[in-house]
């Protein structure tokens, strides 16, 4: 699969191109090869897998820059479309399809 495509009947689709899809959606605990189905009461805990792997990504990337500082060494380049903004569109998604209470599918 070279796309992920997550639908739901409250948004328009989402579309992330594999590695960042397969990341997302094992950061919040499912298969990345299988179709699933997220529900809304199950949403609350994905955002909240979701907003902790960002935060240990930048406590990482920042750890890394001042090691090489302390080093005397150039920072180590990090791609410039870190998790939090990969991740935003998948979240707002989230909160919409929680609120309207309908569920989010993949691979279907």
């Amino acid at each position: 699969m070279s796309l992920y495509r997550f639908k739901s009947r409250e948004t328009g689709d989402l579309v992330m191109l594999a590695p960042h899809g397969r990341r997302i959606l094992e950061i919040i605990g499912k298969d990345p090869d299988q179709a699933g189905i997220l529900s809304p009461e199950h949403m609350p805990a994905a955002v909240a897998a979701l907003r902790a792997a960002v935060r240990q990504e930048e406590e990482q990337q920042e750890r890394l820059k001042q090691e090489a500082q302390a080093r005397g060494e150039l920072p180590p380049a990090f791609d410039p479309v870190n998790l939090r903004v990969r991740s935003a569109p998948f979240i707002d998604m989230l909160h919409r399809c929680e609120k309207a209470q309908v569920d989010m599918v993949w691979g279907v």
